[in-house]
């Protein structure tokens, strides 16, 4: 079988200025990276402002699996889908980290006929944001240093540092180390760390302004760490902010590229669901929306991370409203969750899927209590029985919701014709209800719990009472209203991943609490998630490599 790279490289892409032409973006609001990537410049994308906004639909999915989902390669199925039904659309995707491309998951460019291009270029360095988004997180992280070197005239102190290093490259051993050792020539010894680029604060500052100076607002509300009296200590007071947006500012352009069949692309932004926001940026979405009928976007991981997030931190925070989500499955996925092994899931076993299928059917009530109609995109496998996907349909018919069957792997857009259709229907039916899980004025603790109860169907949760204190001392700040984003496992509703299905009554552990003030979030790492990966056993980087040519080989 051809891997998703070949399949890549035998479509001849067209020029980037034709897909702007298709995108309605004409060629001198196009910034060229090569002959297949450009930037869209901030005068197009200020103006674009004034239009009225399409369709939102949000793409999200069960708990991921060994199996795999099909998550991105839905979304961009979908997009093409809808541009061959007549429906100006634009997919609006996360860009990969190189952490999951040389580590474990693959990159975020979808598979098959249903894929971003050109894709080794989005999976490495693409444009280079996410290396400017590093440096601008090191570089406030050297000016604290500087600072305190410097004689620390505005009191920080050096115990109660909150800011972190960060590195697009997972790596366990900068977790946690001591710096400015060696004597008084080389800094203050103090402890620090390190978080992979698509947790740090930046990135999620990154994909939540709106516009430059919003950006560079931002970055200079960031809170770095506190003074000996406990009062918090912002970015802005070492002078940061503006360097920090210099860095950022060609970054800041949306990127546009095309998927296999030329419908257009925005892939912006990456931050991680499982220990971020999960979402491209506001940016892009939002230019997405003044040029298309419908903007197709997806979520990170299932839709407790990813889709909770998107609709509680980004809606919220952007005010926008969308239609509809569609909630992605696989068979062989939903057999795994019934829990049969991973050699086994080729041979049909309908019991199987009934009980796995019930992590498929607490997503999809889970996104009703949004306010959003809802549609199962049933991802298809050459091994799927008629009575599994059966069994699947069945499980929806109570909820009122369609399952349907895509091949966009294989077939491309005609693969994902009857989802179009569906996804047009309940765009067209305006039935949507948009609204948040919990108020802003809720405290801070209870929006964890909310979100617990009601998404991750948690019977408690606890935190403790150092945590408590912090979240109490940041409502007291100026806080109150922000909302959370919960880092957690993404295989499982709770924070043990081996606890697969739809489990009930289970204690959501929050270990810490930390402020995102420039991100305008409050995060509660859960269980034993960390901020910066390790790599496993056997790492993809081992099978990447460049042939005879200089071709890159080995990348998914």
């Amino acid at each position: 079988m051809a891997s998703d790279l070949d399949i890549a490289r035998s479509v001849a892409l067209r020029p980037i200025a034709e897909i702007g032409e298709r995108a309605g973006i004409p060629a001198d609001a196009l910034l060229p990276y090569g002959r297949f990537k450009a930037k869209v410049d901030f005068d197009f994308v200020r103006a674009a402002e004034a239009r009225p906004d399409g369709a939102l639909v949000l793409v999200t999915g069960i708990n991921p699996t060994a199996a795999g989902e099909g998550k991105t390669t839905t979304t961009i199925g979908l997009g093409d889908a809808l541009n061959a039904a007549g429906r100006r659309t634009m997919i609006c995707l996360r860009e990969p980290s190189l952490g999951p491309c040389f580590g474990m998951k693959g990159g975020a460019t979808g598979g098959g006929l249903a894929q971003v291009a050109p894709m080794d270029e989005i999976n490495l360095h693409f444009t280079g944001d996410f290396h400017a988004i590093t440096a601008a997180n090191n570089l406030l992280a050297a000016l604290i240093d500087n600072h305190l070197y410097w004689g620390n005239r505005i009191g920080l102190d050096p115990r109660r540092m909150t800011w972190r290093r960060c590195l697009d490259i997972n790596d366990r051993a900068l977790r946690n180390m001591v710096i400015g050792l060696g004597g008084p020539a080389h800094g203050v010894p103090r402890e620090d760390g390190f978080d992979i680029t698509v947790a740090s604060e930046v990135m999620a500052v990154f994909c939540l302004a709106r516009d430059l100076d919003d950006l560079h607002a931002r970055l200079g509300r960031i809170v770095i760490g506190a003074r000996a009296d406990g009062t918090l200590v912002r970015a802005a007071e070492l002078d940061a902010a503006g360097a920090m947006a210099a860095l950022l500012r060609d970054a800041l352009m949306p990127n546009l590229v095309q998927t296999l069949a030329g419908s257009p692309a925005l892939v912006h932004g990456g931050p991680f669901a499982n220990i971020a926001h999960g979402c491209n940026s506001v940016i892009a979405t939002r230019l997405g929306l003044k040029l298309a009928d419908v903007v197709v976007t997806e979520a990170g991981f299932g839709a407790d991370l990813g889709g909770e997030k998107f609709l509680d931190i980004k809606c919220r925070l952007a005010r926008l409203r969308p239609a509809c989500a569609v909630v992605v499955a696989t068979v062989r996925a939903l057999k795994l969750q019934g829990g049969i092994a991973k050699s086994a899931l080729d041979r049909e076993d309908v019991a199987a899927v009934a009980r796995g299928v019930a992590n498929l059917a607490r997503h999809v009530e889970n996104m009703g209590k949004f306010g959003l109609p809802v549609v199962v995109a049933l991802n298809r496998f050459t091994s799927d029985t008629a009575a599994e996907i059966a069994a699947v349909e069945a499980a929806m018919a109570p909820l009122g919701v369609a399952a349907v069957l895509c091949t966009h792997w294989s077939d491309g857009a005609a693969g994902a014709a009857a989802l179009a259709d569906h996804v047009m229907r309940l765009i067209d039916g305006g039935t949507a209800a948009f609204r948040p899980l919990y108020a802003d004025a809720m405290p801070l603790a209870a929006k964890i719990e909310t979100v617990a109860r009601e998404i991750y169907r948690a019977a408690a949760v606890t935190i403790p009472p150092a945590a408590m204190r912090r979240l109490a001392a940041w409502e007291q700040a100026g806080f109150a209203d922000a909302p959370v984003c919960i880092a957690k496992t993404q295989y499982s509703f709770s924070a043990d991943p081996t606890l697969l299905g739809a489990p009930e009554g289970h204690v959501l552990p929050v270990r810490d609490v930390r402020l995102s003030a420039g991100a305008g979030f409050v995060v509660a790492l859960a269980g034993d998630i960390r901020s910066m990966p390790g790599l496993p056993r056997h790492p993809a980087a081992a099978a990447i490599g460049l042939d005879a040519d200089g071709e890159i080989t080995g990348l998914f």
